[in-house]
């Protein structure tokens, strides 16, 4: 199939109407306007040179702002077609495109469009098996284009490295309000990159990761950069299996964001104890107004902690709490109605009134102990305990008697404690108590205790040691994510930035954005209406060029070629939007705060150098003086 110039495709003026190709369209009887038949004509003919059958509704809806073909089943040569139709389209600004079976073919059709195309802001690609390929090309695309506002990603088996590419892309790209990269296998390594990509973002304001597997190591990571991000306002991290481990991250991460509104953890294995330590967090944080914990494994003692801190945390200020699964009690929905008299304005979701709190058995002594301490304080020995009943000596004695005997002495011994006692001294249940056994019996008893007390210990020991060690890598991450020339305040205040440019320490975490900041160029585009406008390049070349910004009249001569039957980037060629690049010979007080010079030496070090050598050399000339005299 011959290929159609796209300047001669978006010029032309009559078609061969008597072409026979297949068609869903219907005549209209209304005369369209001479615009929207000229993007009907472009489309109609990418159709034919694509082989496709045209979408009807993307015809009748031509001129319209919102454009939703999900679930039209366009496969890649859709894309194509449609892809050409839009390349000079400036009235479309959302673009849906869900579950269309695109794969990474369709989408590097669209991103060569919308290397031309400024006017799309919203932009959905969910459930289009992008997988890696796909993710790369959208990534690069965010890196020139200007336009895109809010990008839907959803369910296209996105992996580990593809959170890597839309960190490094997202890391220069600003103008990026919306993400959603739900439904995906992001885990523990993803969740590193994205931590990466917060703490350097300074534009995005929702971001969806729910259905993901970030899990304990992704969380504390991805908490790390939500300590320090000052943009993000929206975040669901529902279903990722943080556990109290990222709880206890989050609740840290709470302490000092000072921008998120709404939080969703919903299904995330977290227990009583992890919303212990989330209300750490929720008690320093004075922005968060919805919290949604649906569908974790809390009880009323979890419902209790969330209201207890919405009443007697000053700072805090939830104003949703969703628990709806959570079974509660009357003392939870007293509270909760005192609560609402200091807070009208909160509204909690849970699932009914008839839970209870699981009440553990009281803790009792063991009764050999007790009968030991007993004994020792009266400085007695066992036999002259039961003497008196024991006539015979024989210390075996009928279990009534040994029950009455106990109960009528002045031992503190409950009837659990007695019952324990007799059971463990007639294990056969003869009948016939062996006293004589107590010696031993208490022996072992004394052991058992001891040893389920260092089991306690133990255990407690290493929880704290789990916690102490999260704590410890959550910092690691922080301080990975966190330029040294910025300062984080005190819980819940604000963070300072000293500006310039900013070092990254070289950690694991953060030593793929080394490379990109080292392979970028300046990044200045906060004034959108104005003539010029500074990328980054996409080659990383150093060939900088001044173009005049591109207008509607000169599409057909700026477009990229899209009928190429494999749409490709160009390598050692760097492309900017509207064929704009930056100034090489700019001021150096222009560059972004993202640029990272990490081959600059330490001047502190080596400016002390010379003055140590030169107080050296005058302590030397002191002793010698000194010796001198002393000689004289």
């Amino acid at each position: 199939m011959s290929l159609l110039p796209l300047e001669s495709l978006c010029l032309r003026e009559n078609l061969d109407s008597d072409d026979d190709w297949d068609t869903d369209l219907e005549p209209d009887e209304n005369e369209q306007s001479h615009r929207n038949i000229s993007g009907a004509e472009v489309y109609l003919e990418a159709c034919k040179l694509a082989g496709v059958v045209p979408v009807s509704y993307f015809i009748r809806n031509l001129g319209s702002s919102t454009m939703s073909l999900n679930h039209h089943g366009l496969g890649p040569l859709g894309a194509k077609a449609l892809a050409i139709a839009l390349v000079a389209d400036m009235d479309i600004s959302t673009l849906e495109l869900a579950d269309n079976h695109l794969l990474a073919e369709g989408v590097m059709y669209l991103v060569e469009m919308l290397k031309a195309n400024f006017t799309i802001q919203n932009l959905d690609l969910s459930n289009n098996h992008l997988q890696s390929a796909g993710a790369q090309g959208v990534a690069k695309m965010l890196l020139d284009n200007i336009s895109i506002k809010s990008i839907k990603l959803s369910g296209n088996k996105l992996a580990e490295d593809d959170a890597k590419v839309f960190a490094e892309a997202l890391a220069l790209n600003f103008r990026v309000k919306e993400l959603d990269l739900s439904h995906n296998e992001f885990c523990g390594r993803g969740g590193e990159h994205l931590g990466q990509m917060l703490a350097n973002n300074e534009g995005l304001e929702l971001l969806d990761l729910s259905w993901n597997h970030l899990r304990m190591k992704g969380a504390v990571a991805f908490c790390a950069g939500l300590k320090v991000n000052m943009t993000l306002k929206h975040l669901d991290l529902s279903w990722n299996g943080f556990g109290n481990e990222g709880a206890l991250a989050l609740g840290e991460a709470l302490k000092y964001n000072n921008t998120l509104v709404h939080l969703g953890l919903n299904n995330n294995r977290i227990t009583n104890e992890g919303v212990g330590m989330l209300c750490k967090g929720l008690e320093a944080n004075d922005t968060l107004r919805v919290l949604l914990l649906a569908y974790n494994s809390l009880t009323v003692e979890g419902a209790l902690a969330l209201v207890n801190v919405v009443k007697c945390a000053p700072r805090c200020a939830l104003e949703e709490i969703d628990i709806c699964n959570v079974l509660v009690n009357e003392n939870f929905v007293q509270l909760l109605e005192l609560t609402y008299q200091e807070h009208p304005a909160l509204e909690v979701q849970y699932g009914g009134v008839g839970g209870f709190i699981a009440k553990k058995p009281p803790k009792r002594l063991d009764p050999m102990k007790v009968i030991q301490d007993y004994l020792d304080q009266r400085k007695l020995r066992l036999w002259d305990f039961f003497k008196n009943i024991d006539k015979d000596g024989s210390m075996r004695l009928p279990v009534a008697e040994f029950r009455k005997a106990v109960q009528q002495s002045s031992i503190p011994l409950d009837r659990y404690q007695i019952e324990e006692l007799i059971q463990r001294l007639d294990r056969e249940g003869t009948g016939i108590v062996d006293y004589r056994g107590l010696v031993d019996t208490r022996k072992q008893m004394m052991r058992d205790h001891r040893r389920q007390l260092r089991k306690v210990e133990s255990r407690e020991k290493k929880e704290k040691q789990k916690s102490e060690r999260i704590l410890k890598t959550f910092q690691s991450a922080v301080e990975a994510v966190t330029p040294r020339s910025s300062m984080v305040m005190s819980p819940g205040g604000a963070k300072e930035d000293s500006g310039g440019p900013q070092h990254f320490s070289a950690t694991p975490l953060s030593s793929w954005h080394h490379i990109v900041m080292c392979n970028s160029s300046r990044y200045s585009a906060t004034n959108l209406s104005s003539e010029q406008v500074n990328l980054p390049a996409l080659g990383g070349g150093s060939q900088h060029q001044h173009r005049p910004p591109s207008s509607p009249s000169m599409h057909s001569y700026s477009q990229p070629n899209l009928l190429d039957d494999s749409p490709r980037f160009a390598p050692g060629k760097s492309i900017s939007a509207q064929g704009v690049h930056s100034d090489p010979e700019g001021d150096d007080s222009k560059l972004s705060t993202t640029v990272n010079h990490l081959t600059r030496s330490r001047p502190a070090l080596n400016a002390n150098q010379p003055a140590a050598k030169s107080k050296t050399g005058k302590v030397k000339k002191k002793k010698s003086k000194k010796q001198e005299q002393s000689k004289t």
